[in-house]
């Protein structure tokens, strides 16, 4: 298996990357939004990958983040969804924005990616809500830093971040995972504890754990 793959590009096509690692080249498949943000053609690159295998067909997809991935494969989950359709769905969204949809039912925002009709986008929501979360609770995974090869050794190795401007704010993932966790050990379902957590993440990005917990519980009290 084929987990990660980091090297230099030697070229890049519409919706795929050539990257070459020590002699190598890896043909790695890669959504809009992914091969939007790649560097250009001779800029190392680092990307974790999924193995698709056939039996005539042996395909690697790219991803920057592990969140990313696991997105990927608990999509390929879901009947009718396969690798184009998931890389379609998470070019249109994004980890986060998947994440949001599933827990808040929203299966208007899936079919909003190409190729998805409104039968596959609801058994896409209904068939993840309650296994959403598990990936929810994988907490922050920043984008892998792209690699530099050293002169003296073919083995690559992590460049030191660049400076960057400070990112806008977002729901704090450590913190839904927390409040997740706690909302289930009181007995709520995972589907919609998720949902709860979700919404109150994104009416306030930087509330912690207790804050989400607290406005969670009001949106999940039976109304009057």
């Amino acid at each position: 298996m084929i987990g990660r793959i980091a090297g230099r590009i030697e070229y890049k096509a519409m919706d795929h990357v050539l990257i070459d690692v020590r002699g190598v080249g890896y043909v790695v498949y890669c959504s809009d939004r992914v091969m939007a943000s790649l560097p250009g053609v001779g800029e190392a690159v680092a990307l974790f990958t999924d193995l698709l295998v056939r039996e005539d067909l042996l395909q690697l997809f790219g991803f920057p983040t592990l969140v990313e991935k696991e997105w990927h494969r608990l999509l390929m989950s879901v009947q009718g969804v396969g690798a184009k359709a998931s890389l379609a769905i998470l070019g249109t969204l994004g980890p986060d924005g998947v994440s949001r949809a599933i827990a808040l039912g929203d299966w208007n925002s899936v079919k909003a990616a190409k190729g998805i009709g409104p039968k596959t986008a609801q058994r896409v929501v209904n068939e993840l809500k309650d296994k959403a979360p598990a990936v929810m609770a994988m907490g922050t995974a920043e984008p892998t830093a792209a690699p530099v090869l050293p002169e003296d050794d073919a083995v690559i190795e992590p460049a030191a971040p660049a400076p960057k401007a400070a990112p806008k704010p977002k729901p704090n993932q450590s913190a839904q995972a927390e409040a997740l966790s706690a909302l289930g050990n009181l007995g709520y379902a995972p589907g919609e504890a998720a949902g709860a957590v979700a919404q109150a993440a994104g009416e306030n990005p930087e509330a912690d754990t207790s804050g989400l917990i607290r406005a969670a519980l009001k949106l999940l009290a039976p109304k009057s």
